[in-house]
Order: structure tokens, then C-alpha cells, then sequence
């Protein structure tokens, strides 16, 4: 009885080989480096992204809970010692409502967006990395 059977599972799920086939796949190659490179850009904003998006956001709830508090304290503050409330709410008006960095402004509502969008961000570019992974 012969040895070789070409009905073989394994061989139904081979390409057949063309004649004249480089074995040296170049389109095959340039598909994984790019997708390589994708995968890096993403998982590298992944990272950035995952590392700053709660600093940010814990940053803007923070600046916004800060007048509250302090405007709390003042009220409180006030029953004990007058001179104690004006301190208290000289220190609550010196909170800035808004910081001008060149030609950005900075709010407490819009570190609270920005960190939510770099969150949003973070999922997409986990999403595109392992889509990009599974292309390689």
C-alpha cells in the first residue's frame, strides 16, 4: 500500500502552488511592515494616552470642586471669626476661572472634556491595535 495520499485533511487546506511563485514574498512582507509601524503608532498613544487622561480629569474636577469647597469653608468659617472668612474668601477669589497658555485657554469643564476624549482615544487606539495585530 502506498504511503502518500494526497486526500490527506491537512493538504485540502494548502494553497495550491503556482507556477512561477517568488518564494521570497515581498507584498507579504510590506502588509506586516506597515502594519507593524500601525500597531506601534497606536499602542504608543494607547500608552500616552491611558497614563494622562485621569490626570487630566482628576486636574478639572478638582479646579471645579476647589471654589465649592472653599466657598464652604468660608460659610462655616464665618460663625467663628470674621477675620477668618475674609481670608477664606480672598483665597476662594483668587481661584482662577480660566488659565491663557499662549493662545489656549484652560478651563476646569475643559480639562474634564479632554480628559474624557483622550479616555475615548485610548479605546479607539486599543481597538486599531489589535485589528492591526491581527492583520499581521
Amino acid at each position: 500500500m502506498d504511503s502518500f495520499n494526497s486526500d490527506r485533511a491537512t493538504d485540502r487546506f494548502l494553497p495550491p502552488r503556482a507556477e512561477g511563485q517568488s518564494r521570497f514574498p515581498i507584498a507579504r512582507i510590506a502588509r506586516v511592515a506597515i502594519c507593524a509601524v500601525f500597531y506601534g503608532l497606536f499602542y504608543f498613544v494607547q500608552q500616552v494616552t491611558e497614563l494622562l487622561a485621569p490626570l487630566v480629569l482628576i486636574l478639572g474636577v478638582g479646579w471645579s470642586a476647589l471654589p465649592h469647597i472653599a466657598g464652604a469653608i468660608g460659610t462655616s468659617a464665618a460663625a467663628a471669626d470674621p477675620q477668618t472668612r475674609d481670608i477664606v474668601t480672598h483665597v476662594a477669589g483668587t481661584i482662577p476661572h480660566q488659565i491663557v497658555v499662549g493662545s489656549h485657554i484652560v478651563t476646569a469643564a475643559s480639562l474634564v472634556t479632554d480628559g474624557l476624549l483622550m479616555m475615548a482615544a485610548a479605546a479607539l487606539c486599543a481597538t486599531l491595535a489589535a485589528v492591526a495585530a491581527r492583520e499581521m
